[in-house]
């Protein structure tokens, strides 16, 4: 619509200015012409000589083109070049212009069909009594006075039918450009539309609760980005979505264990009030064994919540990380010595830092004791600390059974266990590598993971050294 009603403003301004200059330019030439005759015909008129009149008004007639006629004061012709008016009176508006509003000379363009000429006669120009012509017209002056008016009768029609063929064809274009731009309109709007309306139904059903909707990436530019966009976002939602239920099934699970060991000795104490004093003291330090096992997943899905709302804060303070080490490892020498293992210590640099010291220890402590827990009996943990430009590097490398390759892309999901047999022989909860991962991202480091399955894995942490 914008495109054929800006066509149709250009045609007719086009036309206008066409028919315009066509006009000025007639009106200036036919104009020039009258206005040198009339000066000419200014002293016969005033005598009266209609012989020199007769003669002077056929010259004009063969120089300018068209039928002159002479007028005198009253509007009466007083000599025709075509020889058929004499004697009678004109009342047209070029006429009157200059006999009753005293102007100088006047214009006009006419239809020879009756409807817009006063006198149709005297602008008939031989057998050609269909057309358009022009009526142009001058006043005739003698010592300052109108004493008559020449009347130029011409031939328009050549021009007023190109401007109207000019009109037809611009009519003919508008309703071919219109046509073409509707249709052109509607193609283009629906390869702009059809990639919105997909991506509009896949906001819809994912606004269902269907995160597996994808919308079709095709072609380019801004659309195919959100199309691209929406679809990383489905993904990443979809993914979350299942690992919120499978840390829904797993904590319901590790929460269900511990409390169904309780209340299977809890009734058993109950229903066997004679049961022997060292068995009951085994069970009741087994109940206290649960409620740890209880107590310590809470604590650690606490510490997991509070890092992914982000409202767990760092209590920064100036701290050795080499210190923090040393005391993980001495708080692990009971469970090393109960399993017969060696772990080798490795100390290079203090790594003062400015971080939180008691989240660093968690974090030490977490990744030693899961190297201890999953390594053979008598095996070695080697753990290093060294400075790496202005990075901590903290190394645990242990010769245990090592994790597989797709294991290994695994290992800090909640939960997610390699062996889940000998995770729970262990005791872990399956949330030690996840909180180790949150608390080292919170404090800008990294941590990576390489194994080998039956050589060992290895556990690197780099933490920034901030100098507070």
């Amino acid at each position: 619509m914008i495109i054929g009603l800006s066509f149709v403003v250009m045609a007719g301004t086009l036309t206008n200015m066409l028919g315009d200059y066509l006009f000025e330019q007639r009106i200036r030439q036919d104009r020039a012409g009258l206005e040198k005759w009339a000066v000419q015909a200014a002293p016969a008129l005033h005598a009266a000589d209609t012989r020199e009149l007769s003669r002077m008004l056929t010259q004009a007639g063969n120089e300018l083109g068209g039928r002159v006629l002479l007028l005198d004061s009253d509007g009466k012709v007083q000599s025709d070049s075509f020889m058929e008016m004499n004697g009678m009176r004109l009342k047209n508006r070029e006429v009157a212009s200059i006999l009753v509003q005293g102007r100088s000379a006047d214009y006009g363009i006419h239809s020879l069909d009756g409807r817009t000429v006063d006198t149709p006669g005297a602008l008939a120009l031989g057998r050609d009594t269909e057309g358009w012509v022009s009526m142009g017209t001058a006043g005739i002056v003698h010592a300052s006075q109108v004493i008559g008016v020449m009347v130029l009768v011409s031939s328009v029609n050549e021009m007023m039918t190109n401007l109207y063929v000019l009109q037809d064809n611009m009519v003919i274009i508008f309703v071919a450009v219109a046509t073409a731009a509707i249709l052109t309109g509607m193609v283009f709007s629906g390869i702009l539309t059809n990639p919105m309306a997909e991506l509009t139904r896949g906001i819809q059903r994912m606004g269902k609760g269907d995160f597996s909707a994808r919308v079709p990436e095709k072609g380019s530019g801004e659309i195919k980005h959100m199309a691209q966009a929406f679809n990383s976002m489905s993904e990443k939602l979809e993914s979350f979505d299942q690992s919120r239920n499978q840390f829904v099934s797993n904590a319901s699970h590790e929460l269900k264990t511990p409390l169904s060991t309780m209340k299977i000795m809890i009734e058993s104490l109950i229903y066997q009030p004679d049961m022997e004093e060292a068995l009951r003291t085994e069970f009741l330090g087994d109940v206290n064994k649960e409620i740890d096992r209880l107590s310590a997943i809470v604590s650690d899905l606490l510490t997991l919540v509070q890092a992914d709302v982000h409202t767990m804060k760092l209590n920064r303070e100036r701290m050795s990380l080499a210190a923090v080490v040393k005391e993980a490892a001495h708080r692990l020498q009971p469970l090393v010595q109960q399993r017969q293992q060696q772990v080798m210590l490795s100390i290079e640099d203090s790594c003062d830092m400015y971080a939180d010291r008691s989240k660093l220890e968690q974090v030490a402590y977490n990744i030693m004791e899961n190297a201890v827990k999953y390594t053979q009996q008598g095996g070695e943990i080697h753990v290093s600390l060294t400075r790496s430009g202005k990075d901590a590097a903290f190394v645990v490398k242990d010769n245990g059974p090592g994790i597989s390759k797709d294991a290994l892309a695994h290992v800090y999901e909640r939960f997610y266990r390699v062996d889940k047999a000998r995770a729970r022989e262990a005791g872990g909860t399956g949330l030690g590598l996840s909180i180790v991962h949150q608390l080292v991202t919170l404090h800008s480091g990294t941590i990576r993971a390489e194994s080998e399955e039956g050589k060992g894995t290895t556990f690197i942490i780099e933490l920034p050294l901030h100098k507070g």
